[in-house]
């Protein structure tokens, strides 16, 4: 299998993306060029994004995916969180619970820039199909091709995730949102 290296690959995003969240679609607009915001400041400015920047400002997270980087942040929507079991984030966001909440949050996030396309070409290098993918956190997400054609990805325990929106290009890097929560 193979495992993204942490270099390489420049973003390019053109047109629009529409998403379905929570049973409703909406369109975020993106142009060819890279925005001038960073991770961080793109999902404050994004309501489905509201549950990821409360666990990422607890965690004390934000500082670092507001610095350079580039990183490649997988970002669970307020719909992935919502699967979750009920009082999970709520507890999860409690300073005692800092080091699991932190541990689960970089495990969304691979050190460079990566686009969709960049992680599709490790699948189909694969010999298997699933290209192994180093988190920041230290784990691995194995990505793979969905039966629709989307990108998949799955954790250490099993649960899968799908990327409903690609290349989500920003300053310090690239934001593709999830419909589920990944575990490491």
């Amino acid at each position: 299998m193979k495992n993204i290296r942490f270099s390489k690959v420049a973003v390019a995003l053109v047109g629009s993306l529409a998403l379905v969240s929570g049973g409703s679609a909406y369109a975020m607009k993106h142009h060819g060029e890279m925005s001038s915001q960073n991770i961080v400041e793109k999902a404050a400015s994004t309501d489905d994004f509201s549950t990821l920047v409360a666990a990422v400002t607890a965690a004390d997270l934000a500082g670092t995916l507001s610095s350079d980087g580039p990183f490649t942040v997988f970002a669970p929507l307020n719909s992935a969180f919502a699967k979750l079991p009920a009082g999970t984030v709520e507890t999860l966001v409690k300073p005692e619970n800092k080091g699991t909440l932190t541990s689960i949050l970089t495990y969304h996030v691979v050190a460079g820039r990566f686009k969709a396309k960049d992680v599709m070409g490790l699948i189909k290098q694969a010999p298997d199909g699933v290209a192994s993918i180093a988190t920041v956190q230290g784990g691995v997400l194995k990505a793979s091709m969905g039966n629709d054609g989307s990108l998949m990805l799955t954790d250490t325990k099993g649960g899968t995730s799908k990327v409903v929106m690609a290349d989500v290009n920003q300053s310090n890097g690239v934001i593709h949102a999830i419909d589920t929560v990944v575990m490491p």
